[in-house]
């Protein structure tokens, strides 16, 4: 019912057009004049960024009738969202967190529209993908203890690319192994083998 209110919600945004700053075509859709990619996000453009997602979440609280705390903060390179303090929030997340998944990419689908440039913002509710990193950092190391230890290669669950980062970053952190992603996605997952 969640993935359902938040897709509703995205679709009946308005379609006004918006003042993004950028050069206008002649059929009024905005156009960027550099590619995203190619400029460093500057500090003003990530708390836009925040300032934006902040506003359409906010809307999608009200939708819902749900309860929450919006805090926006800027955290290495990127707007960082998160909503907090609700009963229901939990909702948001759903089943290995993919409620949370669907409304981060369309919270970056808002913020898209109205800056004009493509947004890499993290959205984390109830805390979630914190204790998510939390767990997955303790899973990479004990299983790169593992694999140092016994010399067998292990392959882990299919992950999403948020989850399988954070398992490379643990396994970096132990000697005598490294690790690998294999496979397409959505099974797309980390394998960890000991250094030859």
């Amino acid at each position: 019912m969640a993935e359902t209110l938040a897709t509703e919600a995205a679709l009946t945004e308005p379609n006004s057009p918006v003042d993004t700053g950028l050069p206008v075509d002649g059929d009024g859709a905005a156009r960027a004049t550099q590619s995203v990619r190619n400029v460093p996000a500057s500090e003003e453009l990530l708390v836009q960024e925040g300032d934006v997602a902040g506003d359409y979440l906010e809307r999608l609280l009200d939708l819902v009738d749900y309860d929450g705390d919006i805090d926006l903060d800027v955290e290495a390179g990127r707007a960082m969202v998160s909503i907090d303090g609700g009963e229901d929030l939990a909702k948001l997340v759903g089943p290995r967190g993919t409620v949370l998944e669907a409304l981060q990419e369309l919270t970056r689908l808002a913020v898209q529209q109205q800056t004009g440039a493509r947004s890499r913002l993290m959205l984390d509710i109830a805390q979630w993908r914190s204790a998510r990193r939390h767990d997955l950092s303790k899973l990479g190391r004990s299983t790169a203890e593992r694999v140092r230890d016994g010399g067998e290669p292990v392959r882990l669950q299919p992950m999403t690319p948020f989850e399988r980062k954070i398992v490379h970053d643990a396994v970096t952190e132990v000697d005598g192994v490294h690790s690998e992603s294999e496979g397409e996605e959505p099974q797309r997952c980390v394998l960890v083998f000991p250094s030859a």
